[in-house]
Parts: C-alpha cells; structure tokens; sequence
C-alpha cells in the first residue's frame, strides 16, 4: 500500500471511530458531548506519555520537595471536590520563569515557579489550579484531541497554554498544542467549574478574580518592559487564556453557595508568602540565570550580555532576547559541531546554503570565532541576518544569531557587536559564585514606602512598577507597618 492510501486508510479508520464513538453526558457540565476518538482510559494513556515531554520542555520540576507536596496538597484537596475525585491526579511545580499553568488530558496539571512568584495567596494559586481542574473535568482537552485527529491525522493536541514556539521546541504534539488557545466558552465553562471547586474546598473564590487581575497587570508591564506597549508577549499566559475580570465575577456570581468573602473561607495568605520565601526568579543554576541585561550559565560556564532595550528569555534549548522593532538575538548550542575551526563550522556546517557575505575570523575573549552576515528580501521589507560561530570544547559550537530590519542595523550594529564580545567562558570559581535572584518576604517597618522598598529591587529599571506589580499593588496604593512584601534580591 503506497503512503497515501495508508494515510488515507486512517483518516477512514480515525473518521469512523468518531462517528461510532456515540454520545456522554458529562456530569461536570451537563453537556452531551461525543466520546469520539478520546475515552478516558485514553485521555490517561496520552497523559501519562506526554508527562516526561512537558517536564523536559519546561525546565524539570522545581527542586524543592516541600513546595511541590505544598502545591501538590492544595490541588487533591480542589480534585476531591471536583465530580472526578478518583482520578489520579498528578500536580507539578514546573522550574520555568513564565508565568502559567495548563493541564494534560488524565489530570496532569502544571502550574510554574514564575505564576507562583506573582500569586499572594494560597487562594490565588488553588483559583488557578481550580481552572485548569476545570479544564480536565469538562473533557476540553480531549475535544481539542478530537478535533485535531480528525483535522490532521496522527497530530493531536494536548492541552498546554505557552503559545510560544520559541521557549517550547522540538515539535510533534506537545509544541503544536502550545500555539493553541481555549475558545472563551471554554474558558467561562472552566472559571464556572473552577468556582464551584474554590467553594467546595473552602477557598475564598473571589482570589480567582483578584489573580487575573494581577495577571493582567504583569502582562501590560512585561508588554512596557519589552517596548512594546499594549502588545501581550506571546508567551504570556493572557495570550492563551482569552478570559476578562467580567466573566470571572460573572462567573463567580453564578456559583451561588457560599458567598464571597465567607469569613471562613480560606486565603491563606501568610501560610503561602511563607512557602515561596527563597523561590527561584530570572532563572536557576542549573538551567541559567539572567541577570537584568546578563545571562548566566554555570552549568556550562559561559556568560554574556545583550544591549540596552532587549530583553532575555531562556528557553529549553535556546536563550532568546527581544529588541526594539522586532530585533532578535538567539543562542544556541550545538554540540556535534565536530573538530574543525569556527570559520568551516560557520560555512560548510551551519549555514552552508545561506549565500553568507563578508565572513570573518574572529577572536572573542581567547575563543576561536567566525561571523559572517546576509540581507533577506521579504514580505516584512529586508531583514539583515547576522551568524556568530564560537568554537568550545569537545566538538562544541555557541551560535548567535542576531535579526534586525535593514533600517536598525546600523543603529543597532554597535550593541549587537558589544554582545558578541561580551561571551566569555567562565571559570570553576565564577560559574559558583552565580547566584540567581530568588524571592524574598520581607516585613515592612515604619517609615518603609513602596519606593524605598522598590529601591531595593536589583533591577535597571521600572523598579516601582515591578513593585507594585508583584505584590498585587494598584496605583497609588502605600504600604503599612507589619504587611508581608515580596521583594528579589540574590
């Protein structure tokens, strides 16, 4: 049978299963729904499988066993109160920056240290691990499955809300599902589900609301911090949520049962800042560090730094900065570049069809260097495209490549040459000393303000905005003797 006939074999094998799936009535939702091509003893299976990927992906789980028995606590005691309760529920701390959670088919639910970093209270977190339980019980991802297969046979999606091709690599299910994004109905059917799981456990639902304020705060201040106003990055988790503070209360509001604010309904407020004091920020020792404009790695030991007005993201297998319109430096690692010089790896092995002009030697810090440079015509206008190659050891290469429209090169071509001199190998001693930023509660004594506090904070910039922004602080809004504050210091 030639390769067309069999795909075609098994979109009839794939069509045929959804048709005879027959129809459920989900006692989450109530909805009558197709059981199509995804049974729960399915929605396990392809949990279970896609477990390891997610963990790989997103940087490992977060090495801190209290923590996760902590996160892992609060999300049995809302999956007990969710009309799934025997479902073996699996919850992670995943060692990722981002700020966001998502959920795998099987009840895989995934919150990162970057959402815990912004949330203030026990309640903000279990509102967001209720949602995302929401999202299990009422079966989206596997409509999302479903939907997939019978568009693309053999490509399913998974449920996993980055939308971000650039920190999740590698392709297959797990990256084509991080471009996608809940429908809003979705969305307002899981904030429903997620209310009446917040009530049942005892959580004051109303921390559900106050968190995704606090997202869409962060989100308009990372949008500022990265020159790019009123555009939400595409990694936040506001781009893939498509949720409003409206439809949260309404949803809130429609729950009924106990009231908001129910003088016992849990928050837990100094229990949680207690919990994320020491939590890694800006990356880990093990997976990299950034440092304002510097990024870090002491597993790898080599460090270097981008120019004013970008701003690093570390990926997986890559580290990747934002400039001004569009501006782009990536890093990344090969490390079956082979024993040839830099100047060989840059033309026959890396890009040997790229038409590369000017190729250079080049010495960096005592490393053995190669760049080379080419102007691509397209439907954006010309891009200039700038390739560096620096030799390590072992048949290792660091490759950077540097993105601009052709009319910020030359204003730009000063800092990006400052970037390529800045990579350095460090030594036994240097990478040990890195110590990445962690979060710190601090309690706040007379005469404290939200600026002298802010002052504190070891950045370059926005200092009070990112205050307030982490604290879950609005404009205008001061600081009282006693209150527990989150600051970042090393």
């Amino acid at each position: 049978m030639s390769p067309g006939k069999h795909l075609a074999s098994l979109a009839l094998v794939a069509l045929a299963g959804f048709a005879l799936g027959g129809c459920e009535v989900n006692p989450a939702t109530g909805r009558t729904t197709f059981s199509g091509l995804m049974s729960p003893a399915e929605e396990t299976r392809v949990g279970a499988e896609q477990h390891p990927e997610v963990i790989k992906e997103f940087g490992g789980v977060y090495p801190d066993q209290s923590l996760d028995g902590y996160v892992a606590g609060i999300g049995q005691r809302l999956a007990l109160a969710s009309e799934q309760p025997n479902l073996r529920w699996t919850f992670t701390v995943l060692n990722n920056d981002l700020v966001n959670a998502f959920s795998l088919p099987g009840g895989y639910v995934y919150v990162t240290r970057g959402l815990m970093a912004l949330a203030e209270n026990e309640a903000e977190l279990a509102g967001v691990m209720a949602h995302e339980i929401g999202h299990v019980t009422a079966r989206h991802v596997a409509e999302r499955y479903t939907q997939a297969q019978l568009a693309n046979v053999g490509l399913f999606g998974v449920g996993i809300l980055t939308g971000s091709q650039g920190v999740v690599s590698g392709g297959g299910a797990v990256a084509a599902a991080a471009l996608q994004s809940f429908s809003r109905d979705q969305e307002f059917e899981a904030d429903n589900l997620g209310v009446r799981y917040l009530i049942r456990a005892g959580y004051d639902p109303n921390a559900m609301a106050s968190f995704l304020r606090k997202l869409e705060a962060e989100s308009a201040l990372d949008a500022r911090i990265a020159g790019r106003p009123g555009t939400p990055d595409e990694t936040d988790i506001m781009s893939t949520h498509p949720r409003t503070s409206d439809r949260v209360q309404r949803a809130i509001e429609a729950a009924g049962g106990r009231p908001p604010g129910t003088p016992d309904a849990r928050v837990g407020g100094h229990e949680y800042l207690k919990r994320i004091d020491g939590l890694y920020v800006d990356g880990d020792p093990q997976n990299g560090i950034i440092k304002n404009r510097r990024f870090i790695q002491p597993a790898l030991r080599f460090a270097f730094e981008v120019p004013p007005g970008f701003r690093l993201v570390n990926g997986e297998d890559q580290v990747l900065a934002r400039g001004p319109n569009g501006a782009l430096i990536l890093l990344t690692l090969d490390q079956r570049g082979g024993t040839v010089d830099a100047a060989t790896y840059l033309q026959r092995v890396w890009a040997p069809k790229a038409g590369l002009q000017t190729v250079e030697r080049i010495n960096v810090n005592g490393i053995d260097g190669a760049t080379g440079a080419v102007r691509l015509q397209t439907s954006q206008g010309p891009l200039d495209v700038r390739l560096v190659a620096l030799r390590g050891g072992g048949g290792t290469f660091y490759r950077l490549l540097f993105l601009s429209r052709a009319a910020d090169t030359a204003r730009l071509s000063e800092g990006l040459r400052r970037t390529t001199y800045s990579f350095m190998r460090l030594s036994a001693a240097e990478a040990a000393a890195a110590r990445p930023y962690r979060i710190r509660i601090v309690t706040v004594r007379p005469g404290d303000t939200v600026e002298s506090l802010a002052a504190r904070l070891p950045y370059d910039d926005f200092k009070p905005e990112r205050f307030r922004t982490l604290n879950g602080m609005a404009a205008g809004e001061g600081v009282r003797p006693g209150q527990l504050v989150k600051l970042v210091a090393d």
